[in-house]
């Protein structure tokens, strides 16, 4: 027998008894039940309160929703220039109203002047919005007006602005007020915004996955070494596709189910791919259509 082989096998029985080592001493440890995350069934959550169908992130979206009985919607969140949380995604107000400019450089009273239905376009291609002008909501608005549907929270400002800095102890504090901990799931796709916000409400609220924990976690399930992995999050909120990464398969939505960390896709339009991964397990759909993921919903039963 050659040196290199020598080694070889050396190297191969070192990484075996390491795999071993590990296995024998590890002890996963299932993420707790989180009342927000406690369902039986698989979950409509209407896309920045179903965008396809109303103004995205308006009261007459939510509205429009929660009338075809979503059990609650993925909304984004963003600080005013007076600090005021309010629901809304882009950076720029340029998109969705009919005024051009950041959303941090509005006060609250200034963004409500706008009509954030001015350029949607209904199903049939109508601007039915111009003539009856949707305004711009806080977080607080939202929250109080229903307190019975579960609310994905994702903070959009970046960390390293002034907005990012302040947002997760000011989402904490308004969570908090409200007596909203049982009602939301915080997060963002910026893992460290997450560490931020739970260093205040300390597991109290459900966390949802950024960018860095699922490239962990899928990591983990792809090598030998998925038996050392321990969620820091409650539940993960993806696409079914990562660059090239497959992310709806059923052995990963196992692989996280077993921790107790059920996935949601996003966004998910299609009737098809819908019924796809609730048969893969799947225990939630992003939508902006949820007319037809609640209808979806109602044929699987």
């Amino acid at each position: 027998m050659g040196k290199k082989t020598k080694v070889a096998i050396a190297i191969a029985a070192a990484s075996a008894a390491a795999w071993a080592g590990s296995k024998a001493l590890s002890n996963p440890q299932k993420r707790e039940n989180k009342t927000a995350l406690t369902y039986e069934h698989p979950i409509v959550l209407a896309h920045r309160g179903g965008s396809l169908l109303a103004p995205e992130c308006t009261m007459e979206a939510f509205e429009t929703a929660a009338e075809l009985g979503v059990h609650g919607f993925e909304i984004d969140i963003r600080l005013t220039k007076d600090e005021e949380i309010v629901v809304f995604h882009d950076e720029y107000v340029d998109r969705t109203s009919d005024a051009s400019g950041r959303v941090a450089d509005f006060t609250l009273a200034e963004l409500k002047e706008f009509n954030f239905g001015y350029n949607f376009a209904d199903l049939e291609g109508f601007y039915t919005f111009r003539d009856q002008p949707a305004r711009i909501i806080t977080l607080r608005d939202l929250l109080d007006r229903f307190p019975n549907k579960l609310v994905n929270i994702d903070m959009k400002d970046e960390p390293n602005t002034y907005e990012g800095g302040l947002m997760p102890s000011k989402l904490w504090r308004l969570i908090e007020e409200l007596g909203a901990e049982d009602q939301v799931v915080v997060t963002s796709f910026h893992d460290e915004q997450i560490d931020r916000f739970n260093l205040y409400a300390q597991n109290r609220v459900a966390l949802g996955a950024g960018v860095g924990e699922v490239r962990k976690a899928y990591t983990s399930f792809t090598s030998q070494f998925g038996h050392l992995y321990q969620p820091k999050v409650d539940v993960f909120q993806i696409p079914t596709k990562y660059g090239v990464l497959p992310l709806d398969t059923t052995g990963f939505i196992n692989f996280l189910n077993k921790l107790n960390v059920p996935i949601h896709y996003w966004t998910i339009n299609d009737v098809a791919e819908m019924k796809h991964l609730i048969a893969q397990g799947a225990k939630g759909i992003v939508t902006d259509r949820p007319d037809l993921a609640m209808q979806t919903l109602f044929e699987q039963e």
